[in-house]
């Protein structure tokens, strides 16, 4: 049974680096985090083969792990890590790919720009969902109306400044 839902917001995966300021100047070898959660690591892997710097197998999409990288013509070094862990990491890697909330929390949307940012898709929209039952209900209907207000997207905007993105 599919729940009434309405979308919200979505935070990218983007990738961090302190000794790289371009995707370009990664080095042969380089180190790179992913996290190690497996709606995650798919996810970082499937954003490095669309910028064109790994080859997946076929089929894998958003689903693969690094035994699935068939082609890694710069040879990266993936270091799996608890998904908490990637931005604190970013001293000992080349770069890293770190979810939204955690670059918030850490600071880094404030401090850098990411070398390589995920394009916003409908994969990873987050919904407000309710039960059926409560689809017509008038609270879930204040609730949606409060939140998908534009205030409310002008706050997550001037807020967050890209780490977390207004789809509604």
């Amino acid at each position: 049974m599919a729940l009434p839902r309405r979308k919200s917001i979505t935070e990218p995966l983007t990738f961090y680096s302190k000794k790289y300021t371009n995707l370009s100047q990664l080095r042969t070898g380089a180190k790179i985090g992913i996290p190690n959660d497996p709606s995650t690591e798919g996810r970082s892997l499937f954003v490095l083969e669309q910028a064109g710097l790994i080859k997946l197998k076929a089929g894998v999409g958003r689903e693969g792990s690094p035994l699935d990288v068939i082609s890694n013509p710069k040879k990266l070094k993936f270091v799996e890590l608890d998904p908490a862990q990637t931005p604190r990491s970013l001293d000992d890697l080349d770069a890293a790919a770190v979810n939204g909330n955690y670059a918030y929390i850490s600071g880094l949307t404030k401090t850098r720009k990411g070398i390589l940012v995920e394009k916003p898709g409908p994969e990873y929209v987050n919904y407000i969902v309710v039960r059926e039952k409560d689809k017509n209900a008038a609270w879930v209907k204040t609730l949606v109306k409060s939140y998908q207000d534009p205030s409310v997207r002008a706050f997550v905007n001037k807020s967050y400044k890209g780490s977390v993105i207004a789809n509604f």
